[in-house]
């Protein structure tokens, strides 16, 4: 089992926008060269953001993409549900045709289901524990230190040079 790129890709989408917001325009040439994907990518999951109504989307010459609400309001899971097609089957997609002739094959659901679900509840309870802000926050605290750690690393450079 593996969740897509898109539940990651649509959270560095909004972390983008947000941190971004004041000093560029934020469209999807912007993100994709953030993401490293193509800018289609980028359109196709602010489709899915805007439809569960994380984000605004203005087109055109001027256009660009704004959250929908506060930062601390959007928890990992709302975007989660946004761009993952988890239906009412849930995040596991249980084989098609266990054998009902053999004894294990006709009780693998009513064995599993169960635990499945749980599973399921938990990764979805620990997810809407953490916000957007939350990555935000973490995300400007890392560009920060880094930032620091480089001027560190340069005056050092200079130093040693001399």
């Amino acid at each position: 089992m593996q969740i897509s790129s898109r539940f990651t890709i649509a959270v560095h989408v909004l972390t983008c926008i947000e941190v971004f917001k004041d000093d560029y325009q934020v469209n999807s040439e912007f993100i994709a060269a953030s993401v490293g994907v193509n800018p289609v990518i980028i359109r196709k999951i602010f489709g899915q953001l805007k439809e569960a109504g994380l984000i605004h989307v203005q087109r055109g010459g001027n256009g660009g993409v704004s959250l929908a609400k506060p930062a601390d309001a959007i928890t990992l899971c709302d975007i989660y549900r946004a761009v993952e097609s988890v239906d009412q089957e849930g995040l596991f997609h249980f084989h098609e045709n266990p054998n009902v002739n053999c004894p294990v094959g006709r009780n693998m659901h009513y064995v599993m289901d169960g635990r499945l679900a749980k599973v399921q509840e938990a990764m979805e309870k620990e997810l809407s524990s953490m916000t957007l802000a939350d990555v935000i926050t973490d995300t400007k605290a890392k560009i920060a230190a880094d930032q620091s750690n480089r001027s560190e690393r340069s005056r050092q450079k200079q130093h040693f040079e001399s």
